[in-house]
């Protein structure tokens, strides 16, 4: 079935990555499998977040792990599991946050905005969410006299690139600050699934990420930590997080992610994903007004992008150019986030070889060349 022509879409190639303004990643088949014949079938869910539990807990070593509607519900049910605890007085009382820890500090350059303002996401527990810091700038000093003041219910740290990049407390240190005052760690990373065990290893209470990025599963956030919080994060859909929970496929669709992860040749992975970089590079090469590098993923992921540095001079910016490809149908979608700084970036991992070639004939085409 073509739902492009049955719907009148656009089509899309995705050269920006892991996107939900793209409705996420292309789920891989084995994965799609599991979640297609789960639709077939009845399950009592608490059982099915059980054993997706002990499959959390073998891919991340992290004592337990649920599957939620998405990362941003997961933060929001974390940090109600850090307010309320097993308590489902308390879990009915939300989002009313009286009598009960309330305020989660997170730094100031922390503060992203990933389709919503995560300050947000905090808020629709209940909590108040505490800036700490300045925006290039949160000492340990800061960060314990905040922890100091009482009331705090989690210190929520942000492990993406659109964090500010010096001149804030790293992870380690914040999970050592705030245990020594008794506070628990809520990890938003999101796109860092390839991270996960390097991120519990830290000690953080509380891990989110998604499934539909580089995990290539259906739509569903994955929480990974200590066994009493993730219960107390279940807990939450007998009350504000009914309407966040995760269906039978997103809970099969996860699962079926994480074994499949764990069975994957990583290396074989990375290098082919640095072949496609190398065959942009070849592609684009010679294009005046356009240099070409290799940008390794900010977080530490292992894989590259290939990057588009566009002189002014040679009739485009950044901006124009990146307007220029999502222009008509298909639509090429870059990765635009540095576009104001004049460069952007092809990321192949979600493109096929002939789609990576006709992106790169649109670049051409944009030049005249």
């Amino acid at each position: 079935m073509d739902l492009h022509a049955k719907y009148g879409l656009r089509r899309v190639i995705n050269a920006c990555g892991k996107m939900t303004h793209l409705s996420g990643a292309i789920v891989l088949p084995e994965i799609a499998a599991a979640a297609s014949e789960s639709l077939r079938h009845f399950f009592f869910l608490e059982e099915i977040q059980a054993a997706a539990g002990r499959v959390i807990a073998a891919a991340t070593g992290a004592e337990d792990g649920c599957v939620t509607a998405c990362s941003a519900a997961g933060i929001t049910l974390g940090v109600a599991a850090c307010m309320t605890g097993d308590d489902l007085g308390r879990v009915l009382q939300l989002p009313d946050a009286g009598g009960m820890p309330h305020r989660v500090l997170i730094q100031k350059g922390h503060c992203v905005n990933y389709g919503q303002p995560i300050t947000q996401a905090i808020r629709l527990a209940g909590a108040v969410p505490v800036e700490v810091g300045s925006i290039n700038s949160c000492s340990e000093s800061e960060l314990c006299h905040a922890l100091a003041g009482g009331e705090v219910a989690a210190v929520v740290a942000v492990e993406s690139h659109h964090t500010v990049r010096h001149g804030y407390v790293g992870l380690p240190r914040v999970v050592a600050l705030a245990h020594a005052s008794g506070v628990p760690v809520l990890v938003d990373g999101a796109a860092q699934d390839q991270r996960l065990r390097e991120l519990i290893g830290f000690g953080c209470d509380l891990v989110v990420t998604s499934a539909h990025k580089y995990l290539s599963s259906t739509t569903g956030g994955i929480v990974a930590g200590r066994a009493a919080l993730v219960r107390a994060v279940l807990l939450q859909n007998r009350g504000i997080g009914r309407g966040m929970k995760a269906g039978k496929e997103a809970v099969f669709g996860a699962i079926a992610a994480l074994e499949y992860r764990e069975a994957q040749d990583m290396r074989a992975w990375t290098a082919e994903q640095d072949r496609k970089v190398a065959r942009i590079l070849t592609l684009l090469a010679g294009i005046p007004g356009l240099t070409l590098s290799v940008d390794p993923d900010p977080n530490g992921c292992p894989f590259s992008r290939a990057r588009l540095q566009v002189d002014p001079a040679s009739g485009h910016t950044a901006v124009s150019l990146t307007r220029s490809l999502a222009a008509g149908d298909p639509s090429v979608m870059a990765r635009a986030h540095h576009a104001v700084e004049g460069y952007l970036h092809l990321d192949a991992i979600e493109m096929t070889d002939a789609e990576l070639e006709l992106a790169c004939a649109r670049v051409r085409e944009a030049f005249g060349v």
